[in-house]
């Protein structure tokens, strides 16, 4: 049963079309439609190394649906690292192979892949981390391996991250009606997500532990990519009264998250109490 799941996931990633699953070919620094260069199909190598690379993407793709005693929300990986962690601008995956070992002030030790990778397991997608050593952690870091090919340390690539905009101040109710207008056809007008997009708050969304609980992560990315499935046309200050309006809603806790960032350094936007600071009303 398990080589019958393992093999149907592999299939179905070669022919799954959702809005946050497009899978653009090309070469270069960029493609024609603006994605980041990843190799081909055709360099996945046809022996266990290749089988390994496509169930990481198939596991990244289905998250939930494959690794439900991990990931306990509604989103995939791709969810928020969008057309299969290509596109700038969205969180790319390009390269991050080649950006570790990487110090992180939040949790302040020198992080390794599989760490990172953990630390969406608990906070974006709301789970518990995976076996460092399992059949799964490794298959995930062999994709990242693999798309990352070519790109040299430290694994700068064109858009990483998210858009960095200036702070402004949201208007929640002009985010009410922007939502209804522009987001409510793909996350549904309670934000608790359809066939092709995923939750935003209530407990099948991220926690308040995840980068996106953050208002000027969440506005750079509604900015940049939003809405996936038409122009972006949306000015800074709407990308904000969105953000703030979907980050009014409850969402999972994360416990511990008092924890983060040990020197007292959080980032301004950081929406909950930290050692020697608290967030401001």
């Amino acid at each position: 049963m398990r080589r019958w799941r393992i093999a149907f996931l592999v299939l179905w990633a070669g022919i799954a079309c959702r809005v946050e699953q497009r899978l653009p070919r090309g070469g270069g620094i960029t493609t024609a439609d603006g994605m980041l260069r990843v190799p081909s199909d055709s360099e996945i190598p046809a022996d266990r190394l290749g089988t390994a690379i496509r169930l990481g993407r198939a596991l990244l793709q289905h998250t939930p649906d494959s690794l439900p005693g991990y990931a306990r929300s509604g989103l995939r990986c791709f969810s928020c690292h969008l057309r299969d962690g290509t596109q700038p601008g969205a969180l790319p995956l390009v390269g991050v192979y080649s950006r570790f070992p990487e110090y992180r002030s939040r949790n302040d030790i020198i992080n390794l892949m599989e760490d990172r990778i953990n630390d969406c397991f608990e906070r974006s997608l709301n789970g518990v981390p995976l076996p460092r050593d399992g059949a799964a952690m490794r298959a995930i870091v062999a994709y990242f391996a693999f798309i990352s090919r070519g790109v040299a340390p430290p694994g700068d690539v064109p858009g990483l991250g998210v858009r960095s905009l200036p702070a402004l101040t949201p208007d929640t109710a002009r985010g009410r009606l922007l939502f209804g207008e522009i987001c409510a056809r793909c996350h549904g007008p309670d934000g608790q997500g359809t066939g092709l997009a995923t939750p935003l708050w209530g407990p099948r969304s991220f926690n308040i532990g995840a980068g996106m609980a953050r208002l000027n992560t969440a506005a750079g990315f509604i900015r940049e990519n939003m809405p996936n499935d038409r122009a972006v046309t949306l000015t800074d200050q709407q990308a904000f009264d969105i953000a703030g309006y979907v980050l009014a809603h409850p969402r999972p806790d994360f416990p511990g998250k008092e924890r983060d960032w040990p020197n007292g350094d959080p980032p301004p936007d950081a929406p909950y109490a930290v050692r020697g600071r608290v967030p401001a009303p």
